[in-house]
């Protein structure tokens, strides 16, 4: 079972820190020579390099985020430390490792200067969260997982469940033209307040938990569940809808599906496991009690066989006492 939850992995490895800006490295890229470049052209590059300042480039991108230059941003080993402290208790050994990847994900999801929330964003990581600890054994402390994952990376829990919960009840009973003219910016809806924002943001940033949150939305809708069926319109919705590339949303939605069954299967697995603990434990019990009723009886038979032997020997004694 170990195995088989360690496949089920959700999430990526991720390095274990980040800042808002990265200087480029004064190495010279070892492709240079593929591409027939001079000692002169090398050596300007290498110049240029050197004389980098973070933030201050003249372009687009640097002149809206400048103001985070210098920003101290922790680690993923600093947030998992951080989640392990508020969570109090040991994670499970067969979740530990998927929590890991998780937090790390979500910590750097959460510092990128690209990254903006919104409902949908916050309606999928509720979606992974579910999925992932639906069949943790103590399903308290599944509660505590999520809220230490929401605190370490400094999100607040109720807003991103209410958040979550305006999206998924307005894509409930929605039809797939009515998502997707929202996804068009079109009405006054959730969504299209969300798809406004993002068609207008050229530095938007796609992460993955934005693309579960379209498919639970698909969901909501009463779309078959199945990789299949979500593919093309994760597709519309992006490309079409949205003006951005599908390409990753589509790959997510496939691993999505290739995790759920694997842990759907998972979850067969340990309900055949229980189911046969608790023949083994009904066949013990029967067992037990038929051994303790053939000691009854065989006390009984004893007791009997007692009582009978005492009145031979009271008949016998009271024949000699005739006598």
């Amino acid at each position: 079972m170990m195995n088989l939850l360690q496949l089920s992995v959700a999430v990526l490895l991720v390095a274990t820190s980040t800042t808002a800006f990265s200087t480029w490295g004064t190495t010279i890229p070892r492709n240079y020579a593929l591409h027939g470049l001079s000692d002169e052209s090398v050596e300007n590059d290498v110049n240029r390099a050197g004389e980098y300042n973070p933030g201050m480039a003249d372009t687009e991108f640097a002149k809206r985020f400048r103001h985070l230059k210098g920003t101290q941003i922790k680690t993923v080993g600093e947030a998992f430390t951080d989640f392990t402290s508020i969570l109090g208790v040991p994670v499970n050994a067969l979740y530990k490792n998927m929590m890991t990847d998780l937090v790390g994900t979500t910590h750097l999801n959460v510092v990128n200067a690209r990254f903006v929330r919104d409902g949908i964003w916050s309606l999928g990581l509720l979606t992974a969260l579910d999925l992932l600890l639906k069949n943790y054994p103590e399903q308290d402390v599944a509660e505590k997982i999520k809220t230490s994952l929401f605190e370490c990376v400094g999100l607040s829990g109720d807003e991103v469940r209410s958040e979550a919960k305006v999206i998924e009840d307005w894509a409930n009973g929605k039809s797939k033209d009515d998502i997707s003219s929202a996804l068009r910016g079109e009405g006054d809806s959730p969504v299209a307040a969300i798809a406004k924002a993002t068609k207008s943001d050229e530095f938007w940033m796609y992460s993955r938990f934005f693309g579960i949150g379209l498919i639970r939305m698909m969901e909501k809708m009463g779309t078959e569940m199945n990789a299949d069926e979500v593919y093309p319109i994760m597709e519309d919705w992006m490309t079409t809808s949205l003006g951005k590339t599908h390409f990753t949303a589509c790959s997510d939605s496939d691993t999505y599906f290739k995790i759920k069954s694997k842990l759907d299967m998972m979850e067969t697995m340990m309900k055949e496991i229980e189911i046969r603990e608790k023949k083994k434990m009904a066949q013990r019990l029967e067992e037990k009690a038929e051994a303790a009723l053939r000691a009854v009886e065989r006390d009984a038979k004893l007791a009997e066989e007692i009582e009978k032997e005492e009145t031979e020997k009271k008949a016998i004694k009271e024949s000699k006492a005739t006598e």
